[in-house]
């Protein structure tokens, strides 16, 4: 069922447990996935990839240029409307480097227009990223960086998280969870929990987005969005 595109909903039942699937074995539906750069793109591409798969013999390739503008996503606007769970595997060419970068970007109305709640890199490990504070999960201390854990790169990774209700935030890489990226009981949340937001995103967007120069090619594939979680 990861090989093609599949939103089942059952009858009589709301939106919010609802389960889209992406595997990118039928092609690209540029229509159901949509490229995504917000204000401009310059250098950044996407395209459907027959080199590397996680699953079958496609993939989606984004090439990240350096430079804000080097940004572009690909990406969808089916997501629950209550808890959302996201699943991808994904492939990064190049290790995360000091520099602030994200690989998922999400509209958050919450936050305001034009605002996103971002996942990335930054010290050279996994964070999250809140555009309209520009707070992150984890603080990025000593102890904060430590709690997180840095993407592999030339493999298939299976990146997982889970966006609650209640602002709560869960995150597992190839299964196990990560206890920086988490809002629960982490002393390393100080900059992230003083604030009362609690996301509601209107879209998930995988691509590249670059606050430097750092460049990178990131594949994905066998993404899964819904309202309970999918597991590797």
């Amino acid at each position: 069922m990861l090989r093609q595109t599949a939103l089942f909903v059952l009858a009589a039942l709301p939106y919010s447990l609802a389960q889209l699937t992406e595997g990118f074995e039928n092609g690209w539906d540029q229509t159901a996935w949509p490229t995504y750069a917000l204000d401009c793109s310059q250098g950044g591409s996407v395209a459907l990839d027959s080199s590397t798969a996680h699953n079958g013999t496609k993939s989606i390739k984004v090439t990240g240029a350096g430079g804000y503008c080097g940004h572009i996503f690909v990406g969808t606007t089916k997501v629950p409307s209550g808890d959302v769970y996201v699943r991808t595997w994904l492939k990064a060419s190049k290790a995360l480097t000091d520099a602030h970068v994200s690989f998922i970007t999400m509209p958050d109305s919450a936050q305001g227009a034009k605002k996103h709640l971002r996942i990335g890199g930054q010290s050279k490990i996994l964070m999250y990223n809140r555009e309209s504070d520009d707070a992150t999960l984890p603080d990025l201390s000593p102890n904060g960086i430590a709690a997180s854990k840095p993407l592999p790169t030339g493999s298939w990774q299976c990146f997982e998280y889970h966006l609650g209700t209640d602002g709560s935030i869960e995150t597992w890489l190839n299964g196990v969870a990560i206890t920086g990226l988490t809002t629960k009981n982490n002393p390393n949340a100080e900059q992230w929990t003083r604030s009362s937001i609690k996301p509601k995103i209107t879209g998930v967007y995988f691509g590249w987005e670059s606050y430097g120069g750092d460049t990178n090619t990131i594949w994905y594939d066998d993404i899964v969005i819904g309202s309970t979680r999918a597991g590797c």
